[in-house]
């Protein structure tokens, strides 16, 4: 009887051992997470639901301005912006949309009347780094990651309206902190920041979005106002957005045709 008491024993061992490995427990939320994910929800079905969960390309058209240390650089420019998940995009500007910037996913291409070269090193990694904070990716992927956690940081006041602040860190230590219209549940503010490899300094990266309005069940700005370091950076009116046209992989294709660093001899 001991024997068999002994078996028995190991073989609910092993049983336990073995749904261990296959369904990990995980430790209950807090009422702050709770609360955060009630938040983040219902911003989510007021934006859109499904459709803004699920658009799979966008268009845009509208005007661009640059600033340097919150002053504006120039005067705006017109832009078209050709979007589509997961990873491309491209980017016409100028009256002749004869300026034109693809990424498509770590590659990204510079086309003017020269011809076609790679991106500066540089603003290819500003790129990618906004990439993997924007908002399509925190949504998409971050929330289906094991690991991730919300939290709830309480309210507070964005761009004059009051909002209730949620943060979402997931396993690779990134966060992003969102602002949502306490009233209307709409984002307000999308704000992340990353620490420079060199100086080990923390950078601070906002977006602040206004003027929404209905397109094909998708709440959608028409104002983007980015800030770095609290100054802002750029600034977008958008004039028109369109979603899921099928917008073809071939607009974002291209092929380098001239190295600016080669000196002719």
């Amino acid at each position: 009887m001991k024997s068999k008491s002994m078996i028995a024993w190991l073989l609910l061992a092993l049983c336990a051992a073995a749904g261990a490995q296959s369904a990990p427990a995980q430790a209950p939320e807090t009422a702050g997470a709770k609360k955060a994910r009630a938040i983040l929800d219902r911003m989510i079905r007021t934006m859109g639901g499904k459709a803004f969960l699920t658009y799979t390309d966008m268009t845009q058209q509208g005007r661009t301005a640059g600033f340097y240390h919150g002053n504006p650089s120039g005067s705006s420019v017109p832009y078209w912006l050709f979007w589509k998940w997961p990873d491309m995009q491209r980017v016409e500007s100028s009256k002749q949309r004869d300026i034109i910037y693809i990424n498509n996913g770590d590659k990204g291409y510079e086309i003017t009347y020269k011809g076609t070269r790679a991106e500066d090193p540089e603003e290819l990694e500003k790129y990618l780094r906004s990439y993997q904070y924007s908002l399509p990716v925190v949504l998409r992927r971050w929330l289906k990651q094991p690991g991730t956690m919300l939290f709830y940081d309480g309210t507070g006041i964005a761009d004059q309206k009051q909002v209730d602040r949620i943060t979402i860190l997931n396993s690779q230590n990134q966060s992003v902190t969102l602002s949502i219209d306490t009233f209307t549940h709409l984002l307000v503010r999308k704000s992340y920041r990353w620490r420079e490899p060199d100086t080990r300094y923390f950078d601070q990266e906002e977006e602040i979005y206004g003027n929404y309005h209905p397109v094909q069940g998708i709440q959608t700005p028409r104002s983007v106002v980015r800030l770095h370091n609290g100054d802002v950076s750029n600034q977008r009116f958008v004039d028109s957005t369109v979603y899921n046209t099928g917008i073809p992989d071939s607009m974002f294709q291209a092929t380098v045709t001239y190295d600016p660093m080669h000196k002719k001899k």
